[in-house]
């Protein structure tokens, strides 16, 4: 069954606040209290995203090799940010497959790493168990107390508190309405015209001037003299003409809320009766 690091099945599990993210340099404890090494990452089943083996580095410990240990036969302390295999020797370790490249973890590889647990969690001897199992039909069930995470071993205490988180919401509280109407009213326009009119002035010549010679008096029948006359009319209608533009826009003006409450925590309440105890506070 294929296997996959931690981080490559949960890319997000460092946001996802998942308890495996502590054990990660947790310290690996053996038989006699003997320090191993220590956890350097998670293997997981990608056809379930179960936890499947811690991946111990030996260190200067045990020849500096990379081990598998199965996460069923680990106690998992969070408080002593440790991991105890109480039934596993350092012989043992020594004896278990160099873990190099996931890429060669195949179902005999990871045979030679159950052999090694598997008298453990047994309560048998040093030696193989001699368990077989169908290589076709294997699956990591079939040996629950190898693979599965119970309370009692890998249970841990989780410590809550209240936190004001500020958010923002958008809500529509109002609207502004821009619209335009007609307004009718009279106006008045004065035109000046001109009109034209004809104006006869009759004189009555003095004595002297008046008299002419009859024969060359000329006189005429009907005889009109014509003159035209004008006059000016007012031409008055209606244009339109663009008044005033009016533009339309929104500002954001910027306020600042503030918000107190009351919150709550949890602490550690330690009943050591009478034993030393060290509370390692992980840092933020």
């Amino acid at each position: 069954m294929p296997l996959v690091k931690l981080q490559d099945f949960y890319p997000n599990y460092h946001e996802e606040g998942l308890d495996a993210d502590q054990i990660k340099n947790f310290d690996v404890y053996a038989q006699n209290n003997d320090k191993v090494g220590s956890i350097e990452y998670i293997l997981i089943d990608d056809q379930d995203g179960k936890f499947r083996y811690f991946v111990v580095d030996t260190g200067f410990w045990i020849f500096g090799k990379k081990v598998l240990l199965p996460v069923g036969v680990a106690t998992v302390s969070y408080s002593d940010r440790r991991v105890y295999v109480r039934e596993l020797t350092k012989q043992q370790v020594e004896a278990l497959p160099n873990f190099d490249e996931l890429e060669k973890v195949d179902y005999d590889y990871e045979e030679q790493v159950r052999d090694t647990y598997r008298p453990i969690v047994a309560g048998e001897s040093v030696q193989s168990s001699g368990v077989r199992t169908d290589r076709d039909s294997y699956n990591y069930q079939q040996e629950s107390s190898l693979y599965d995470l119970n309370e009692r071993d890998h249970q841990s205490l989780k410590l809550y508190e209240e936190k004001l988180i500020a958010g923002k919401s958008r809500q529509k509280t109002g609207e502004v309405a821009v619209g335009k109407r007609v307004e009718t009213e009279t106006a008045r326009v004065a035109v000046p015209v001109e009109k034209e009119r004809v104006v006869i002035d009759r004189t009555t010549p003095t004595q002297g001037t008046a008299k002419v010679d009859p024969s060359n008096a000329d006189f005429k029948d009907r005889e009109v003299a014509r003159m035209d006359v004008y006059e000016e009319t007012a031409d008055i209608h209606k244009e339109a003409f663009v008044r005033e533009q009016v533009n339309i826009r929104k500002e954001v003006q910027q306020d600042t809320v503030e918000a107190e409450e009351e919150v709550r925590r949890e602490e550690l309440d330690l009943d050591t009766q009478g034993r030393p105890v060290v509370d390692k506070k992980k840092r933020r």
